[in-house]
């Protein structure tokens, strides 16, 4: 079905609306080896001490700092100490040739650094330097105790996370889900990168750049396919889709040609097709087919990245977990002109001065929408600006 244009707020609401469902899915727990990038769904304890035992910060010598009271200080070695060995404690007035990450043997409650020594044999180390009772041991539980917070719910993990995971000897994290999301593009005249060129033929950039945006946006995606203007085939790809994914996102097909196969499709089983008052992604469609929405985008590759900026990656970010798209107001470099009664959204670029929009603003101008690193957010009410003036921008 079609309805009347729709405003890109109206349009927002109600895909909003429809992915609501996702973010109600349930935690799950995965491998520390697959945890990265996902959202903690609960706080994460530690479970030991870290360190769990003191330890040596330094190559050098473990030794009782009292026995360093007249400097120089020569003193018997009792034997050498490296990472993983353990020891009995070290005698009064010797020291313990040890190594950076050894355990501090009872009795020694200092380190001195190698470069503070003189060592004429294996057998006798003199001591430049005197030190005080803790000099160079990091403590048991310096860094965190057991049973203290170490990573909020909501964290999402890096690598710096994964670390002190790894260090406290966790092997499984809750997550919160991702999404899954499959990929159709639609049109006879794609072809797969990699392959020869025919005439009247583009190579396909909407399926690996939809795919890649939802990846980065804190989705798993579960299948990229790509069909021509065929129905048969088109339903064929669309039941594979609804059994793997939570979201379905198409690309193509939802115009006012006589090749639409997404809107014929869709449009007899509930779909609902609408124009949305913005530029470039006006033609829309979203349906709700075994309970799995479907987000349906024009075939434009900028009108379909855009329409994934506006509509789609909002609330894959929410589902995940992510932080909410950052928008910003920041002065304009140059002056503007825009269509009255439409929201356009125009590819611009970030300097030490403000924001640069780029002229051309066709929506099969992929190279320019690579180049650009924000969106200009252009009021469908607004139809020029003035350098300086402040405008709304979406960070890529």
């Amino acid at each position: 079905m079609t309805s009347a244009r729709r405003s890109v707020e109206e349009h927002e609401q109600h895909v909003a609306a429809l992915l609501e469902p996702l973010r109600a899915r349930s935690a799950s727990r995965v491998p520390l080896a697959h945890a990265l990038d996902r959202t903690l769904s609960e706080d994460v304890d530690s479970p030991i001490d870290l360190p769990p035992f003191r330890n040596s910060q330094m190559d050098g010598y473990a030794v009782r700092a009292r026995d360093l009271s007249s400097i120089p200080a020569d003193l018997p070695v009792q034997g050498v100490l490296a990472a993983g060995d353990t020891v009995a404690a070290l005698a009064p007035g010797r020291a313990l040739k040890i190594m950076t990450g050894a355990p501090v043997p009872e009795g020694a409650d200092a380190v001195v650094p190698v470069e503070d020594t003189r060592a004429a044999d294996a057998a006798t180390v003199t001591v430049e330097r005197s030190v005080t009772p803790g000099t160079y041991v990091r403590e048991a539980g310096s860094d965190v105790r057991k049973g203290d917070l170490l990573l909020p719910a909501g964290t999402v993990l890096a690598a710096r996370h994964i670390a002190v995971l790894a260090a406290v000897g966790l092997t499984w994290v809750p997550v919160r889900p991702r999404p899954r999301v499959a990929i159709i593009s639609t049109g006879s005249e794609l072809v797969t990168a990699g392959s020869e060129l025919g005439p009247g033929q583009i190579f396909n950039s909407n399926g690996p750049a939809l795919a890649a945006s939802a990846s980065a946006n804190g989705a798993d995606v579960v299948a990229i396919d790509h069909c021509h203007d065929d129905p048969d085939e088109f339903v064929k790809m669309l039941d594979h889709a609804l059994r793997v994914a939570d979201l379905v996102l198409t690309s193509g097909g939802v115009s006012k040609g006589d090749f639409e196969v997404v809107k014929d499709t869709l449009g007899p089983r509930g779909g609902e097709f609408v124009s949305v008052a913005m530029q470039p992604g006006g033609p829309q469609g979203t349906a709700v087919l075994e309970g799995v929405p479907i987000l349906t985008f024009p075939g434009n590759p900028v009108s379909a990245l855009v329409s994934f900026e506006v509509f789609a990656r909002p609330a894959l970010r929410a589902a995940a977990g992510y932080r909410p798209v950052v928008c910003e107001e920041l002065p304009l470099t140059t002056g503007l002109t825009s269509i009255p009664g439409r929201r356009q959204f125009l590819r611009g670029r970030l300097d030490d001065n403000g924001v640069t929009p780029f002229r051309g603003h066709g929506s099969h101008l992929v190279a320019g929408l690579a180049a650009a690193d924000v969106l200009l957010d252009i009021p469908a009410d607004t139809t020029s600006l003035e350098a300086g003036d402040l405008v709304k921008v979406r960070i890529l």
